[in-house]
């Protein structure tokens, strides 16, 4: 079978490289193309264009960073709607709102080409280990015929419903780690602003009701280390957190964390956050209060 897989970034190249290993046949495109050289060397084969790529696969997957990104490589005049055969299936890991699932899906309908909004949650290192859990919504038949290809990048694979269904769930996923990891980084600010050693504060939540896989994420990850390289890049956490509210308002809520959340993360960009790691949202509460989160947990100055 011939999967095409369009988007070689931190998640997308892991995901590739799983199903390359699993001895599918690999045609792979990327704007960098410098990122498809690995592919190139296990074996497979580099398309020159979007509109090669789905002309030659059966399956089609796109992991992409934002919701434009998906508009353009599968409605683009080039674009994988107006060049796969009738019959193709594409999974679509990119999260996106739940419009842009609808809105691929029609157009795919038209032409044959069967689209599932698959969104994943578990970070690099559950796409390497083929951990993730994997969203899916649309036709259930197309799911079940995807289903060995979907096993192989995740563990927790859910069946969710209609069109839009898998992009709803990964927002409201989104919506609880953006509110989560500003909470994490209020909370160690105010602990490092009564000397409390963020350390030992982490040791006391992990066996607490405090306790969470993004705070672990964050804290042994990122802030103590004082290491902000994206794992996941804030700019995208903040277009999540955006479309997340986007779904409150459809859902008849008027107030709600999400607004404040948003505006936060909006001047974190601001202050040239954008491309470190999410986490790094508290450097943008240090700075406003004097205060380093570190082992020793010192105010400045």
């Amino acid at each position: 079978m011939k999967i095409g897989f369009i988007g070689l970034g931190i998640m997308g190249s892991k995901m590739a490289t799983r199903l390359a290993s699993a001895g599918y046949e690999l045609i792979v495109f990327n704007r960098t193309r410098e990122k498809t050289i690995p592919f190139v060397r296990l074996g497979a084969k580099e398309a020159s264009s979007i509109a090669t790529l789905a002309q030659e696969s059966e399956i089609i997957c796109t992991c992409l960073s934002m919701p434009s990104d998906s508009i353009e490589v599968y409605l683009g005049e080039d674009g994988i709607l107006s060049n796969a055969k009738s019959g193709t299936i594409c999974l679509d890991f990119t999260t996106v709102g739940r419009e842009t699932s609808q809105i691929i899906n029609e157009q795919g309908v038209k032409t044959g080409i069967v689209y599932l909004d698959t969104p994943v949650s578990g970070g690099p290192e559950g796409a390497m280990d083929g951990t993730l859990t994997i969203m899916v919504g649309g036709a259930k038949e197309a799911y079940i015929e995807v289903k060995d290809i979907l096993s192989i990048l995740g563990s927790n694979i859910q069946f969710l419903g209609s069109t839009g269904s898998g992009s709803i769930a990964k927002l409201i996923n989104q919506y609880l780690v953006s509110i989560h990891t500003l909470a994490i980084s209020e909370a160690f600010v105010t602990g490092a602003a009564f000397g409390i050693n963020a350390s030992q504060l982490l040791e006391v939540l992990k066996t607490s009701y405090g306790d969470s896989k993004i705070l672990r994420r964050h804290l042994e990850g990122h802030i103590l280390k004082r290491q902000f390289e994206p794992g996941g890049a804030l700019q995208y956490l903040h277009k999540d957190i955006k479309l997340a509210n986007q779904l409150q308002v459809e859902a008849g809520q008027e107030n709600f964390l999400g607004q404040f959340v948003e505006k936060r993360f909006e001047k974190a960009m601001v202050t040239g956050l954008s491309q470190l790691d999410m986490s790094s949202i508290i450097l943008l509460l240090e700075k406003e209060t004097g205060v380093t989160v570190h082992h020793k947990n010192n105010k400045e100055g």
